[in-house]
């Protein structure tokens, strides 16, 4: 529950678009990735890594308590190639803030029972079925050591919530229903699915992908067609998976990712974006490098400035203040929103 002063400060910064509470740090630790996957060119970047010290996210501690900051988020790259994770962790222990890892999952079983102690939740990257999940990934066993991951996590600690993600692509649209049963037969405790991006520069792209790169990701028109008819299959047979919440998304949701491939290949419009990310979360690169969101440009990079001050220098709030995410082009594409009200917990 949020205090009456948590709910005061959270809605003053959405109305006064300067930072005075922020709920959600995103955080990459480490840039390098031990997977080569079709839609993300992180990896590319492999023989230039950059990681945060613990000194360097101690420096900004204070405003991490100032801003009231709840939970992190450790991102990538793969968060558990960093030197010393588990030292940056045990920084946001000490202030009470819920850590949650994302992962690939290959590094899982060599770390779990660090993974266990230090976080308090592990979202793992998961593509398909066994043979799809490993062909996007492009590296051997990934599946298998994704699931001795999880299984290695479990052991330890039954209760220990343990999510997936998809990204779903012309790769692995048709597989949907396959990857909700190996989502269950992993033991894991909840499912979500999104779409790939192919319209940005996150994820490492030095350029927005040209037309052919997008071809490799994106659905064709006939694609699109068949995944909205995957997608009312799916709806029906998993009803419980809905009701439950282990597919986290409302068939509601879910029925706007035909929707937004359809109109990459230009046919009709965008969903509608709800998105108040850049009022109640940033993005710290392991460059040090700060964001809104992933997706927008640099606000500027912590190892020249503060966080508080990156964030409510006068730029940034220009920034906030003329965000449309209904209009804006990038938002309008955006595969990944956040939303949070002003009396929404983490």
């Amino acid at each position: 529950m949020l205090s009456p002063l948590d709910i005061a400060k959270r809605q003053l910064t959405l109305t006064t678009h300067r930072i005075h509470t922020l709920p959600v740090v995103v955080l990459m630790p480490h840039s390098r990735c031990n997977c080569r996957c079709v839609m993300c060119d992180i990896w590319q970047a492999n023989r230039n890594g950059h990681e945060l010290s613990r000194d360097d996210l101690a420096a900004h501690l204070d405003d991490f308590r100032k801003l009231n900051v709840q939970w992190v988020v450790l991102s990538g790259g793969e968060a558990l190639m960093h030197a010393n994770l588990f030292a940056l962790c045990e920084l946001f222990k000490d202030l009470a803030i819920k850590v949650t890892l994302l992962s690939t999952g290959l590094l899982l079983e060599r770390y779990a029972a660090e993974v266990v102690r230090w976080c308090d939740e592990v979202t793992v990257s998961l593509d398909g079925s066994r043979a799809v999940h490993d062909a996007i990934r492009r590296v051997p066993r990934a599946f298998d050591r994704l699931a001795e991951g999880v299984a290695a996590l479990k052991a330890l600690d039954p209760g220990f919530r343990v999510t997936a993600r998809c990204v779903v692509q012309r790769a692995n649209f048709a597989d949907l229903p396959r990857l909700i049963d190996a989502a269950h037969a992993l033991g894991l405790d909840q499912l979500s699915l999104l779409a790939a991006d192919v319209s940005t520069e996150a994820f490492n792209r030095p350029r927005p992908w040209d037309a052919e790169r997008v071809a490799e990701v994106a659905l064709s028109p006939d694609e699109v067609t068949a995944f909205a008819r995957i997608l009312d299959e799916v709806i029906d047979r998993y009803a419980p998976d809905f009701a439950s919440g282990f597919i986290a998304e409302t068939p509601e949701k879910l029925r706007r990712l035909p929707r937004y491939f359809a109109a990459l290949n230009g046919d009709g419009d965008f969903p509608p974006t709800r998105c108040n990310a850049p009022w109640v979360s940033t993005v710290v690169e392991a460059d040090g490098t700060v964001r809104p969101c992933f997706f927008h440009d640099p606000l500027g990079n912590i190892h020249e400035h503060s966080l508080e001050t990156i964030l409510n220098a006068e730029p940034a709030q220009a920034f906030r203040r003329h965000l449309d995410v209904r209009r804006d082009a990038i938002c309008r594409k955006c595969v990944c929103t956040l939303h949070l009200s002003p009396v929404s917990s983490v």
